[in-house]
């Protein structure tokens, strides 16, 4: 699988994927997309990104070279941790990342911090979304599933739009 970094100070940088279908990383246009509506609402320069369910990393690392001052990046695979470290390493950016390696749901209430974003692309089979959404610690949420995520009363929808089997949902914490 080919991927690179779409826009900012690493643009067109590769980066690596493990094969199978473990890891569906975000393609070219659905990062695009997501990331100039992030820009648009004034929310991605120097903001602390959240990279939940991060695979490859792509989404984090694309928000970083997109102007974010730091990315977490949570991830329990092996596969996936191995082509994120490689990414963060090919791309230069180790000294604003940091990886938490673990799941998702059980690494949640460690993360300390206030996060400008929170970047989440759990895999499409993923069913916990209301406790998922209760538990994010950030201002404004990117969501990608294959279906529409219904959010709780504390999320007001910016954008919602369909990209082929890709579902991606912006909202701003009210």
């Amino acid at each position: 699988m080919s991927l690179r970094i779409v826009a900012g100070e690493a643009r067109g940088r590769r980066l690596m994927a493990p094969e199978g279908m473990d890891v569906r990383p975000s393609t070219s246009r659905v990062r695009e997309a997501v990331f100039n509506s992030l820009h648009s609402l004034g929310r991605l320069e120097g903001a602390d990104v959240l990279d939940l369910f991060a695979g490859t990393g792509a989404l984090g690392l694309e928000a970083l070279s997109r102007g974010a001052d730091s990315a977490t990046f949570v991830e329990c695979a092996p596969p996936a941790l191995a082509a994120l470290r490689a990414n963060i390493d090919a791309v230069g950016f180790d000294r604003r990342c940091r990886v938490v390696p673990g799941d998702v749901m059980a690494e949640l209430p460690r993360l300390s911090g206030d996060y400008g974003v929170a970047l989440c692309d759990p895999p499409y089979r993923f069913d916990a979304w209301p406790d998922l959404l209760a538990r994010i610690p950030a201002e404004v949420l990117v969501a990608e599933s294959g279906q529409a995520v219904v959010l709780g009363p504390e999320w007001d929808v910016v954008k919602q739009q369909r990209y082929a089997g890709t579902v991606v949902v912006i909202a701003c914490r009210r």
